[in-house]
């Protein structure tokens, strides 16, 4: 039990001594970042999707 109570209390004491936390600016660039690449990488994999599928379907309808 001795082990578990230092491994919390050194972790605790890691997060708030050592750790570098980024200022509120910092995070809501990063999040805007993250948000716009989310978003990019969407539109190119729905992109992707729908010429597959009109490929696919082009495809398929040669042979009927």
């Amino acid at each position: 039990m001795d082990k578990l109570s230092n491994y919390f209390r050194a972790t605790v004491e890691e997060m708030r001594y050592n750790v570098t936390w980024p200022t509120a600016t910092e995070l809501q660039k990063s999040a805007g970042l993250v948000l716009l690449g989310s978003l990019v990488f969407a539109v190119v994999v729905g992109v992707m999707d729908i010429s597959f599928e009109s490929l696919l379907k082009a495809f398929y309808n040669s042979f009927r």
